[in-house]
């Protein structure tokens, strides 16, 4: 199939514009006019690796489950439920995708096959435990496990944007002060402080120098560092031992490293655990959970565990000799081992690690504010002494 944009008109006759997988135009008009959409025009659009956008937010997934989950609480149908969907979905590109997931039941697929169609939507994780609860039964309790995960990701989500937000608009405001006062208010008033005959203090033939450094080396100061940064991404990217050592760096990072390895644990206990309840085995789980950790050092551990287990180590003994897991995780682990309740282990370490990961972003915005404003004092702080205090130190002099 091929991605087609489209331009419809819907039954009250307003124009609707979106996009839709079709084999050719004939079958996108079919499907338009299952959606009761009026085809206009459509053309394929080329798509190319990295620049493929997902056609859902995060909101329409918690929205979706949550949607079925309810009607399938009620006894209503898929097919029934997804149509009910379809038809109330403000999103066009989500409609969309809803009406091809239709057809595909329609046509004798699960919802977890028609999920493994749409892969631009559903990650591999999220259609395995579809599947396993359509195959246990259990598949209301997996939509609603997967509400309440996606749930706590987007509020995760918006704490950490709130987070970042303010130091991003101080850190610009610093930057483009500092960057204000070296281009253009220290060289006007350079020639005027050397012109009073005294000798100048250090800071003061620091602040001209780096001023100088600026205005003569512009390019370098700021294409440099962009340079470097966009060399390392890419690095990063295109090799797999630098992206493994970046990825131990971001764990050692002081304050920062200690919540990201929070937030994998978390994300790793909470998909771990659902897998598990599901009826999915250990290996199978392991396996999915090490693609959605999002970290090398962390993915390496759990493959080495698979391998472990597979040759019949306990969990336990596997987690411990990996030797990347706190203590918390180890023993939560034990005793869901030895009660038979692992899933039930796990998912209280998720909730432990969910719990810990929010107060410790709110301890990091609390601290961030007052040093970022504590760096934006101590810049100005710098640049006014090192201007007014030869000027006063000769005021000074021409009183006496």
């Amino acid at each position: 199939m091929a991605l087609y944009a489209y331009k419809a008109m819907n039954a009250g006759g307003r124009i609707v514009l979106g996009r839709l997988d079709a084999i050719n135009p004939v079958d996108l008009e079919l499907r338009l006019k299952r959606m009761e959409l009026d085809f206009i025009r459509g053309n394929p659009v080329k798509q190319s690796g990295m620049f493929i956008s997902r056609k859902a937010s995060r909101r329409d997934l918690i929205n979706f489950c949550f949607h079925l989950e309810q009607l399938t609480k009620a006894g209503v149908s898929i097919l029934d439920g997804l149509t009910d969907l379809r038809d109330s979905l403000e999103n066009p590109q989500f409609r969309a995708v809803i009406a091809s997931m239709i057809e595909s039941i329609e046509g004798g697929h699960t919802l977890s096959q028609a999920m493994a169609g749409q892969s631009r939507i559903f990650d591999p994780v999220f259609v395995s435990l579809v599947a396993a609860g359509e195959s246990a039964g259990k598949l209301q309790e997996v939509l609603a496990n997967l509400v309440e995960s996606l749930k706590w990701q987007d509020e995760l989500a918006a704490q950490t944007k709130r987070l970042v937000m303010y130091p991003a608009f101080l850190g610009a405001v610093v930057l483009a002060v500092t960057v204000f006062m070296l281009l253009y208010l220290v060289p006007k008033m350079t020639g005027f402080i050397k012109g009073m005959g005294h000798e100048l203090p250090l800071h003061t033939k620091m602040l001209i120098a780096t001023s100088d450094t600026v205005v003569n080396y512009w390019y370098l100061v700021f294409g440099l560092p962009v340079a470097v940064v966009a060399g390392l991404a890419l690095l990063v990217r295109v090799s797999p031992a630098v992206r493994y050592r970046f990825d131990a760096f971001k764990l050692r990072l002081p304050v920062v490293g200690g919540i990201l390895r929070k937030l994998i644990l978390w994300r790793f206990a909470g998909v771990f655990a659902m897998m598990y309840a599901a009826g999915i085995s250990i290996l199978d789980s392991l396996r999915a959970t090490q693609g959605i950790v999002g970290n090398q050092v962390v993915k390496h551990g759990l493959e080495r565990v698979s391998a472990m287990i597979a040759e019949g180590r306990s969990i336990t003994a596997a987690f411990q000799d990996v030797d990347l897991f706190p203590p918390l995780v180890l023993r939560m682990l034990r005793v869901g081992e030895n009660t038979g309740a692992l899933d039930a282990a796990l998912t209280n370490v998720s909730y432990f690690y969910s719990r810990d990961v929010r107060e410790s972003v709110s301890r990091l915005q609390a601290l961030i504010e007052p040093v970022l404003t504590v760096i934006l004092g101590l810049v100005l702080g710098w640049v006014m002494l090192s201007v007014l205090g030869p000027i006063y130190d000769t005021i000074t002099k021409l009183r006496i």
